[in-house]
């Protein structure tokens, strides 16, 4: 895994600048331009972008043989789960690494952070600073802070890969291949994975490399009993 981590994203911010059901599987799919993106350029356009209905929270049907409480992220399609077992899930949409940046694997939730402060590493500070863009060594935790409300840092072993499940303060680039590898949530749904879900979870990222191994998971579209009746 690259140890520049998911700090493009936060380069952005600094340079200025139910939906029904929807199947998913481990298989790779093609997003439409709108909704993906590897430009690691940023315009008003895009910044006026709506995130689309599908990347909203839901409560969904998902066949999966992880036991409840994984996190399952599928990088290709966009969505984060956490799984509550009996074939019932909660989905979110995220943003996810860009092409070069994107990775996969089996880590775990390591520690948690409420607005978190952003420390981009020095050779992220360098390679910016070539494109213009100065980022400062310590950005503290707040409203404008790229990592957003929460960060739910990923561990292999006792080891910190640097990468994070994270807020944002860039909204409309859910659903996008925008970051340097983190994985990103608006910060209403950051916030409420960060109560679900404990330190020592394990997650499952599904992506480039397939180092995750073999993840058996079903989207089977949204609980409308559940969503309607709740439970």
């Amino acid at each position: 895994m690259k140890r520049t981590a998911c700090f493009a994203a936060m380069a952005f911010a600094m340079s200025a600048f139910l939906a029904l059901p929807v199947t998913t599987s481990a298989a790779p799919r093609v997003d439409d331009a709108a909704n993906s993106t590897a430009s690691s350029v940023v315009t008003r356009e895009m910044m006026k972008r709506p995130v689309p209905d599908k990347f909203k929270r839901r409560l969904v049907r998902l066949s999966t043989n992880e036991a409840p409480g994984t996190i399952i992220i599928d990088t290709n399609n966009k969505f984060l789960y956490l799984v509550e077992g009996n074939n019932k899930a909660i989905r979110y949409g995220v943003g996810v690494g860009r092409e070069g940046f994107g990775w996969s694997g089996v880590v775990k939730i390591g520690r948690k952070e409420e607005w978190p402060s952003w420390r981009p590493p020095a050779e992220m500070r360098s390679r910016e600073a070539r494109r213009g863009h100065f980022l400062p060594e310590v950005q503290k935790g707040g409203p404008d802070n790229p990592l957003g409300a929460r960060a739910m840092y990923l561990y292999k072993g006792n080891r910190d890969t640097i990468f994070r499940i994270h807020g944002t303060n860039q909204p409309w680039s859910i659903g996008l291949n925008l970051s340097s590898g983190c994985i990103r949530m608006n910060n209403k749904d950051v916030q409420d994975l960060y109560e679900r879900a404990d330190i020592g979870s394990k997650v499952v990222v599904i992506g480039p490399g397939n180092k995750q191994g073999d993840v058996s998971f079903d989207d089977r579209g949204v609980d409308i009993l559940r969503t309607i009746f709740g439970g």
